[in-house]
């Protein structure tokens, strides 16, 4: 079953040459924190470029629900009038962020310092993820949660009244949990520091700096040491959404493996915590370059163009590249199937509590293709084929996620038969164009009958 409704089988079909611009949507990280920082700000805040996926749409009421006026003016363009840190009303319903970790833990964390009280579920997939994670941290402030067992949501969070300041050393890297402990630090008095041993991706720290909260970050022994100083007043911002470099994996690893392409992929942020995947195809082998680099926003941004690269090899992905390329190692193990050789994929355990466990989704999927795949609880290796070699054929299961979705609709553009999906519904949670972006460059992605 779909995470929005009844479930879309789909069938990917071995293609021509693959060629054109990829317009992706916007960055699902930036268009998250742009619309939470907009209803923590005093004023206006316009955002263009905005992603409409079903995780965004959702943030967005949760945003209304908590007393900001929230407007989509369309094309992407919407505005926040924000009620300012500390301003968030009781929301009078459950806030549904569907199927979204990363809306509802930093939903978590911009409330938690609040004397409010507000109850999250999602949808399957999000209901069945650890919770825990942030809110152990988040009690620290003082905010009190009560869930399911194993911290799993529906779950109620009682905010602090009298919230305090937290020195906090994340355990893994996540960029959620950080995040969380950060957003709940700008309504506690004081210095909030939090301790990461891995940098992981920055755009929360960006963007508070930009919408005005005082907040230093230090490379110490212990790793980076990221100090918000709480209470601040934010200023509404207008934010330029930088398009999504998780969601240009796509038809970026497309065109590396489907014979003939040359895809563009216009404007892409490459901010370096979340460029790893690029730098990994590029180690790999693939044609892939870098054109017009500028920066927009505080955040570097260039084309991308992708060629046919028939002489992949596989690689060790260095560990500590990992927490840079999170989302991206579904679309790397696709990418790895056509390379020759083995690609080993360590330091990876946060793919395990994902929308699913990505890991063992992946690694059946392809073994039912054809790949042989060996795995452990924080690594994996694919021995790829070589291109031409894929065999395919197999019926995958998508678990609800939409990555997972997605680059097994990639692997069939490629294999020798026909790969089948069991549902492409979760798709629109990220990428709602993939369908016909794809097409335009000349897939055959179709919906078969349910």
């Amino acid at each position: 079953m779909s995470s929005h409704g009844a479930p879309i089988p789909m069938t990917s079909t071995a293609c021509g040459p693959l060629t054109g611009r990829a317009e992706v949507p916007g960055d699902k990280s930036i268009s998250h924190r742009s619309l939470i920082l907009g209803a923590l700000s005093i004023g206006e805040t316009k955002i263009s470029g905005l992603l409409e996926g079903q995780d965004v749409l959702d943030t967005a009421k949760a945003m209304r629900a908590f007393g900001a006026e929230v407007t989509d003016h369309g094309g992407g363009n919407w505005s926040v009038h924000g009620v300012g840190v500390g301003g968030f009303a009781e929301p009078d319903q459950v806030i549904d962020c569907g199927n979204s970790g990363t809306g509802v833990r930093l939903i978590m964390g911009a409330m938690a310092t609040s004397p409010i009280t507000a109850t999250f579920t999602g949808d399957a997939s999000l209901n069945g993820r650890p919770m825990a994670r942030v809110t152990d941290p988040l009690s620290l402030f003082g905010c009190e949660a009560v869930g399911r067992e194993g911290g799993r949501l529906p779950m109620t969070l009682v905010g602090a009244s009298q919230p305090v300041p937290v020195n906090y050393v994340v355990p893994v890297p996540s960029a959620q949990v950080k995040s969380a402990v950060l957003l709940a630090g700008l309504n506690a008095p004081g210095k909030t520091i939090v301790i990461e041993a891995e940098a992981t991706r920055d755009h929360t720290e960006r963007m508070l700096a930009g919408f005005g909260a005082e907040i230093t970050t230090e490379i110490a022994d212990a790793g980076r040491v990221i100090t918000l100083t709480g209470q601040p007043e934010l200023t509404a911002q207008t934010i330029d959404v930088p398009r999504d470099p998780s969601s240009a994996a796509f038809p970026v690893c497309a065109a590396l493996i489907v014979p003939g392409s040359d895809v563009l992929v216009p404007g892409i942020g490459l901010n370096p915590t979340r460029a790893g995947l690029y730098t990994t195809l590029r180690d790999m082998g693939a044609d892939l370059t870098y054109e017009n680099e500028r920066v927009e926003g505080g955040e570097p941004v260039a084309d991308l163009r992708a060629r046919f690269s028939p002489d992949m090899v596989g690689i060790t992905v260095p560990p500590e590249r990992a927490a840079s390329m999170i989302d991206e190692y579904p679309m790397l193990s696709v990418v790895a199937a056509f390379a020759k050789g083995d690609t080993h994929m360590p330091g990876v355990r946060e793919l395990r509590v994902k929308e699913s466990d990505r890991i063992d989704a992946m690694a059946t999927g392809l073994r039912d293709n054809g790949i042989t795949v060996k795995d452990g609880e924080d690594w994996w290796t694919v021995t790829g084929l070589g291109h031409g070699n894929v065999p395919g054929g197999a019926l995958c299961v998508s678990h609800l996620d939409h990555r997972i979705a997605m680059s097994f609709m990639v692997l069939g553009m490629a294999t020798n038969a026909p790969v089948r999906l069991d549902d492409g519904g979760p798709i629109a949670t990220s990428f709602p164009i993939f369908e016909g972006l794809m097409a335009d460059l000349g897939a055959q992605v179709t919906r078969d009958p349910a």
